[in-house]
């Protein structure tokens, strides 16, 4: 955890340096993905893709070679930090045989921004070529244990986690390019059969809004 901890603070103040944010309210939304065991296997879902009108599944879009559950949503600073390259990285790795798999998981009264239309409008402008999927209940955000966006999933081809880490370095205002170069890394491990270090950064976002219960 205090490697964690340093590495938040790291970020931090970089933005605070860049940004003039304050530290008080950049607190409140920075947070790490949760520190699970890996290994666990892939909780099975059927969502609404507001894209297609259609429910879609895990069964459907998995691959049998790498696939990636990400939690994302619309109106996430650092979300809209990496969403060019991730879905750049989508459409090549796509070329591989690896799926990709998105899920909003917001309140979406709270958050309109994030509503099933918005959702439509940032799949086509970004030119997704992976499904962009609503957790209305939020039921498969608290299956994958997901905290922040975006939290990144790795399964292999038995649909096990190898890999619950960061996209790259790059934070909203820290000057570091935005390359993906950790994900990258973890599924060319992965398509090459070769062990992913189970030493990994976690990703870190906005915190998921969850509804009030």
């Amino acid at each position: 955890m205090y490697f964690f901890e340093k590495y938040a603070v790291n970020i931090i103040n970089s933005v605070l340096f860049n940004t003039r944010i304050s530290q008080t309210a950049l607190l409140m939304v920075l947070v790490p993905t949760n520190q699970i065991p890996l290994g666990f296997k892939a909780p099975d879902f059927s969502l609404y893709n507001p894209l297609t009108g259609k429910q879609e599944s895990l069964q459907k879009h998995k691959s049998d070679k790498a696939t990636v559950i990400v939690f994302i949503c619309n109106h996430c600073p650092y979300v809209l930090h990496i969403i060019d390259k991730l879905a750049d990285i989508a459409r090549e790795y796509k070329q591989k045989g690896v799926s990709f798999i998105a899920i909003n998981p917001n309140d979406v009264e709270n958050y309109p921004q994030d509503r099933p239309e918005k959702m439509v409008e940032m799949a086509k402008e970004k030119d997704f070529v992976f499904p962009y999927l609503y957790d209305e209940t939020q039921e498969v955000a608290k299956a994958y244990d997901a905290a922040c966006t975006p939290d990144f999933n790795v399964f292999d081809s038995d649909m096990r986690c190898v890999y619950r880490g960061q996209f790259d370095e790059s934070r909203p205002g820290n000057n570091k390019p935005v390359t993906g170069k950790d994900l990258k890394h973890a599924l060319d491990l992965l398509l090459e059969g070769k062990d992913i270090p189970e030493d990994q950064i976690p990703s870190s976002g906005c915190s998921i809004k969850w509804k009030e219960t």
